[in-house]
């Protein structure tokens, strides 16, 4: 108890909230398994009064639908690469505290550039040409739907929240209304598969692991871009930057320049992406080839913490989780719904650990007799 001026006793309070120093990592990551264990029993619970099945019977289907076969476990890699892709993109510009939410709309602008290569050029060019013209091509066009909302930000002070989200719609609009002019048979809307019989523009297959060139080509960026973030001179300016821009004003770095090149280098990852999507996975376009990364990348970077090699294992949780859910759905002839409940459950405990790895509850003492 205090005493005020006025001589009455003021209660404190049960408990209250106190910013955490630091913590070392591997608790945080004890903390994080901890509220997925929780979740799942939660889940358990959920799933049993909905369902009346076994939860354990629940998470064997689970497990079954993402680790079952060797097909599913090479659609599970191919799937946690692309995602993965896409995080490594979107980090430096969240670690730079610009809100970068256009993802999925560079995204498409990179597959929509590999897929015009692919239809304009795949009958005169060489395999090997082919594939460098649309490399080059869709990291253009992923860097040039990145650097336009980070101008106006860099000039003019700009909502970039705002800016790149429309970029996605209008990157939506532009596919579906080449997939319209390209479609086969024509007016069906759909592309439908690119050079089928040639394979002009397809990315080559290692062995007989279909998916293998893109999950090395996203390691590889995902350890490029761990260096360039922690050890870089570069990294270290974003850093500065996303603390504070007018410390970095004060010792000398430029902020305009420091956001035009960093989602430059963003813009141009997600066009990579997008070349992976059309010429490595569905030799296709269309409105969906993103299918959500771009928005699911940003839960996937802030739970990481900006870390890609922690990425990795947050877009395993999560293309796992999806996987699993949906083939739940279809063992027990449950809706979508179902799935997405048990998802949404999980994902929100997860993110609602990250309070306790950043806050510690402390109580009130005992006052003394």
């Amino acid at each position: 108890m205090q005493m005020a001026d006025t001589g009455k006793k003021i209660k404190e309070p049960l408990f209250h909230i106190v910013r955490r120093d630091n913590i070392v990592w591997w608790k945080a990551w004890i903390i994080r398994l901890l509220a997925i264990l929780a979740a799942l029993v939660f889940c358990g619970i959920v799933s049993f009064l909905l369902t009346k099945e076994n939860p354990l019977r629940i998470y064997s289907v689970m497990f079954d639908g993402a680790f079952g076969t060797k097909r599913r476990v090479w659609s599970l890699a191919q799937n946690v690469a692309m995602l993965l892709c896409v995080s490594v993109a979107v980090a430096p510009a969240f670690k730079m505290r610009f809100w970068n939410v256009g993802g999925e709309g560079q995204v498409l602008a990179g597959g929509l550039a590999s897929a015009a290569c692919m239809i304009l050029f795949g009958d005169s060019l060489p395999s090997a040409v082919l594939l460098i013209v649309m490399l080059i091509a869709s990291i253009l066009a992923g860097a040039i739907w990145a650097v336009i909302p980070a101008i106006f930000r860099a000039r003019w002070n700009t909502n970039e929240t705002l800016f790149t989200l429309m970029m996605n719609y209008i990157a939506i609009q532009l596919v579906s209304f080449f997939a319209y002019k390209w479609s086969v048979p024509k007016g069906s809307g759909q592309v439908g598969i690119i050079n089928r019989t040639s394979h002009a523009g397809w990315l080559p297959v290692i062995g007989d692991m279909e998916y293998l060139l893109n999950i090395i080509i996203v390691l590889v960026l995902t350890v490029i871009m761990y260096v360039y973030l922690k050890y870089s001179k570069q990294g270290y300016e974003i850093a500065v930057v996303g603390e504070s821009e007018k410390t970095a004003k004060y010792i000398g770095i430029s902020v305009r320049k420091v956001i035009l090149r960093t989602m430059i280098i963003s813009g141009a990852i997600c066009g990579l992406a997008g070349l992976l999507l059309v010429a490595g996975t569905d030799h296709t376009i269309s409105r969906e080839t993103a299918a959500g990364r771009g928005f699911t990348a940003i839960m996937v970077t802030w739970m990481a913490k900006f870390n890609p090699f922690f990425m990795v294992l947050t877009s395993l949780l999560i293309v796992f989780l999806e996987k699993g859910a949906t083939e739940i759905s279809t063992a027990f002839e449950l809706n979508e719904s179902f799935s997405e409940i048990i998802t949404g459950i999980i994902i929100f405990f997860i993110i609602g650990c990250e309070f306790f790895i950043q806050y510690r509850v402390v109580f009130r003492e005992k006052e003394a007799a």
